[in-house]
């Protein structure tokens, strides 16, 4: 199969699975505003930063006095064109690509995806409604794992299913991370001591953004606790959604494929570190240093696939998106390394 054929695929699962987490990470801030009391306010810039994309906020409400309101974080999140992440930015790249692939894409998924982006684009002033906002966004997450559900149960297990598993996994370790992260960013202040009993309200967000909150339960039989959560988001071998569960898709798919040495390396690699991670020791800044890494580790990953498989052409739009986010990062260690490092 052509190099050209399996990069539209891989980015045609990653968009898709973009937008639908995209949506989930609204959706996280959305549900703590509707179960925390009056008076409590998180606020709505760090789902930017989490997003990867604050420069594009930045430069577009430049001298804006009320910059970084919920309507404009929203508004920039779901609809903005010039963002790159935006959920519409994602699903209008995902039908370019599909666009592409009819050929050898089930016809049904095909019609699904361009019935719902024309849905999407005529209703899509009623996700940045405060009051409309809560189904759009549900609407968006049931339209997509449709179509995901789809295109796992009617394609051939050939290289072009092998590529779609590949992006799809490899995006949602990415922004499982990110919806993890909601936490580190301080939506709500661990410090602040008239917050710490909605702790619990808080976690239980995270994992309903994920679908996880039963699966939870069923899985640790404990109440929601931080190192719990994150033991059941990171390291999970069973829950879909993990970061380890992603790791172990991707080695699953890269052992069919030929030339996969490297990336398998590098893929025990991010297995290792987050397997390594002191979770039930980290504070708030040094979970976010994890999950910089740990994206790190997803972007690697990415790198490799791309230049071993895809053909050697400049990238634009969304695609570049997934190397910018972690071009500033730092290059990835051990936990225990970074420790004794930081001890010298």
């Amino acid at each position: 199969m052509l190099a050209r054929v399996v990069e539209n695929v891989y980015w045609l699962t990653r968009y898709l699975e973009r937008a639908e987490n995209t949506a989930r990470i609204i959706g996280v801030n959305t549900n703590l505003l509707l179960d925390l009391p009056g008076g409590i306010a998180p606020g709505w810039l760090p789902l930017v930063d989490i997003s990867g994309n604050r420069a594009e906020f930045d430069a577009l409400f430049e001298g804006k006095a009320t910059r970084g309101e919920e309507r404009d974080v929203v508004n920039f999140l779901i609809a903005d064109k010039k963002n790159p992440g935006s959920i519409c930015s994602s699903l209008h790249s995902a039908r370019d690509n599909a666009r592409t692939l009819r050929e050898i894409l089930p016809a049904e998924a095909w019609e699904l995806l361009n019935e719902f982006f024309s849905e999407f684009t005529r209703d899509l002033s009623t996700g940045i409604n405060k009051r409309t906002r809560f189904e759009f966004l549900k609407r968006i997450v049931v339209a997509l794992q449709t179509i995901a559900g789809m295109l796992d149960g009617t394609m051939n297990r050939n290289e072009a299913y092998i590529f779609s598993t590949l992006g799809r996994n490899l995006e949602r370790a990415d922004m499982t991370s990110r919806i993890v992260d909601v936490r580190s960013a301080q939506l709500l202040p661990a410090e602040t001591p008239e917050l710490r009993p909605f702790e619990t309200v808080q976690w239980m967000s995270v994992l309903k953004s994920l679908s996880g909150y039963q699966m939870y339960r069923l899985r640790m039989r404990t109440r929601v606790r931080r190192t719990d959560v994150l033991q059941f988001l990171l390291r999970d071998d069973q829950f879909p959604r993990s970061y380890e569960f992603c790791l172990m898709q991707l080695e699953r798919s890269l052992n069919e494929l030929p030339r996969s040495e490297g990336v398998l390396e590098v893929l025990a690699g991010a297995a290792r570190f987050v397997e390594q991670a002191p979770l039930a020791t980290l504070d708030q800044p040094g979970l976010h240093e994890l999950i910089d890494r740990l994206q790190q580790h997803v972007n690697n990953v990415h790198n490799m696939i791309a230049e071993i498989y895809f053909p050697s052409h400049e990238v634009t739009g969304v695609q570049r998106l997934a190397t910018q986010k972690q071009s500033q990062r730092q290059a990835t260690l051990s936990f225990g390394e970074q420790q004794v490092q930081s001890q010298r």
